[in-house]
């Protein structure tokens, strides 16, 4: 069933061809990260285009998985309390079961014959991956010979980093996450109370000292044998707010690839440092204010979901509730029969994205006739002067507008804005919210969810989804947000684009006179 439902969405999110045309949304001026990696060498786009990690157009469209192997950790940060049963929590170090290597190898096995878009294995957690490397190693060199086509990624906080570099090249593992939270030690010591190195639990600036040094001395040897590092940053205000633009800059200057800058998760009940001290997490505008002030040559990654350590599926979504031991080890997994349907789905996804390219040299905004049938007419071009606006993306994949308002467990926000004739739309983050709708008769009693889906949105103008009901309509409305449902189906980029022109012509952005430009 989970395959007949991909090769539907497949079919369905495929658009024909569209001939290149004059205006509209350029190729680039979607900002689309097809886009963002064409500057790149071809060998480093090969090992990019279908992770969806490290490539913000490839997260539409496939999944990853992380196996939890790795339980103990070699040092301790303030933001993090480890649990292993909680199930409703998504965020870094949560498991509700540790696995043996044999048992990860079994489940990612299941994983990848069950969900063929799947195509990276990651190790996170729910310690440190290097602080526990025998289980670590063993899990990716059975994964090495039993399954060739899943490409491998570790997660570390880098201490034991340098060490293993030559082991992590050997096994194949061409992606690694480090994370680096600061540069000066004297910022570390409020970070990391110790670190535990040579036998010895050190503490303070000499831990944090330590700490950086060997991220570095790792990240340097990482990018000097052509391994993509990604470095994620844990943004806490008022300790290194100020100080990650540098950060940026010096593991940008060593090789890295990708800079991820994560807003800190502190809520009380999680039981860490911060959270019980009261450390606030930065606003949706501070995050996105640093992320902005950090970007430059080196790419940013905006579309992180800070997942699960056993977290499988797409971003921002989690089954691992179908792939438990007891249900993997019931399952009869023929994986060389696995890998020629997964190799089939793959080539089918590749196919939908050149597609979606080639139909973003023109935008259409889409009108639906009396008998149904979809009619198109050319848009006029946007007025350079028109603001810029935020849309919030209901999607469940497929870089496409798929998903009911009231199914929705995030939304993600784009930014429209007016770049000579064209309209540049760029994605700017995932915000999660309460599911409105669980089916039945609960929708009714969901206003509290509703109430802060509309705080978690704020700031922005519209909402495009592919279906909306009377009641949250009105809601948004009443709120300042304009719902839209018109363009189901339609490339992510596209529709925005399209709502941003149609909002621009009825006056309704605050600018007049660039609403009288664009219906002049």
């Amino acid at each position: 069933m989970a395959l007949e439902a991909l090769d539907r969405s497949l079919s369905a999110t495929a658009p024909a061809p569209a001939p290149a045309a004059a205006g509209g949304c350029s190729a680039s001026g979607c900002g689309s990260s097809s886009d963002q990696l064409a500057h790149l060498p071809e060998h480093i786009r090969a090992k990019v285009h279908n992770h969806p990690c490290f490539s913000e157009e490839a997260h539409h469209h496939y999944a990853r998985m992380h196996v939890a192997v790795a339980p103990a950790c070699n040092i301790q940060c303030h933001y993090c309390n480890r649990k292993y049963d909680c199930s409703n929590e998504s965020r870094p170090g949560v498991v509700s079961e540790v696995l043996t290597p044999e048992q990860a190898v079994a489940k990612t096995l299941a994983v990848a014959a069950e969900i063929p878009q799947m195509t990276v294995l990651g190790i996170a957690g729910p310690g440190d991956p290097l602080a526990n490397p025998e289980r670590t190693l063993a899990t990716f060199r059975a994964l090495s010979e039993k399954a060739p086509d899943i490409k491998l990624c570790v997660s570390t906080n880098g201490l034991a980093l340098p060490e293993l570099v030559d082991e992590i090249c050997e096994h194949n593992i061409d992606h690694v996450t480090i994370t680096i939270n600061c540069v000066d030690p004297e910022i570390g010591a409020k970070i990391y109370p110790w670190i535990f190195w040579n036998n010895r639990r050190i503490k303070g600036v000499k831990a944090a000292k330590i700490l950086i040094e060997q991220q570095q001395r790792g990240l340097q040897m990482l990018c000097d044998r052509g391994v993509l590092v990604k470095v994620n940053s844990v943004l806490i205000p008022g300790v290194n707010d100020a100080h990650l633009k540098e950060v940026s800059r010096v593991v940008k200057e060593k090789g890295a690839f990708l800079h991820n800058v994560m807003p800190l998760i502190a809520e009380p009940e999680h039981g860490t440092f911060y959270g019980l001290m009261g450390q606030r997490g930065p606003s949706n505008e501070e995050l996105q204010a640093l992320q902005d002030e950090c970007a430059g040559d080196m790419a940013m990654m905006r579309h992180c979901r800070q997942c699960r350590a056993d977290a499988v599926g797409m971003l921002g979504e989690d089954r691992g509730a179908e792939f438990t031991l007891d249900k993997v080890a019931e399952m009869d997994i023929d994986y060389a029969a696995a890998m020629q349907r997964r190799a089939e789905v793959h080539a089918a996804i590749e196919a939908n994205r050149a597609a979606q390219r080639q139909q973003r040299s023109e935008t259409f905004i889409p009108i639906t006739s009396l008998k149904g049938t979809m009619q198109r007419r050319k848009p006029q071009p946007a007025p350079a002067a028109a603001q810029a606006a935020r849309f919030a993306v209901a999607t469940t994949g497929g870089g496409v507008i798929n998903q009911h308002f009231g199914h929705a467990r995030e939304f993600l926000i784009y930014e429209a804005a007016a770049v000579g004739d064209d309209v540049d739309v760029r994605f700017l983050a995932a915000r999660k919210v309460d599911l409105y709708c669980a089916g039945g008769d609960t929708c009714g009693d969901a206003e509290d969810a509703l109430a802060k889906t509309i705080r978690t949105l704020e700031g922005c103008t519209g909402v495009l989804c592919s279906k909306i009901g009377i009641e949250p309509w009105d809601r948004l409305e009443a709120a300042g947000l304009v719902p839209n449902g018109e363009h189901a189906m339609e490339p992510i980029e596209d529709a925005v684009a399209a709502v941003y022109r149609e909002l621009l012509a009825e006056g309704r952005l605050d600018t007049p006179a660039a609403a009288t430009a664009l219906s002049a």
